[in-house]
């Protein structure tokens, strides 16, 4: 091989690594920020009521979200 197609594989696997990266931070910061959401974490830490109050309330948003999907879905399907 010639030093510049050497070259070029080279800033192909850099590229590829980079791209690698970035894929996982975006998926994992994602399911990070949503965790995050869940467990109330916004909410005063020193104030536990609301905390909880928070996590039961979107607890409960994502169960209604789900059975409105699976309701849709019967609706079109059978």
């Amino acid at each position: 091989m010639n030093p510049r197609d050497e070259e070029r594989v080279r800033e192909a696997h850099d590229a590829l690594r980079r791209v690698a990266a970035e894929s996982e931070s975006v998926g994992t910061s994602a399911l990070a920020r949503a965790v995050r959401h869940m467990a109330g974490a916004d909410a005063p830490q020193e104030d536990r009521v609301e905390v909880w109050g928070r996590r039961i309330g979107r607890g409960l948003g994502l169960l209604f979200a789900l059975y409105l999907a699976a309701t849709l879905f019967q609706h079109f399907a059978g």
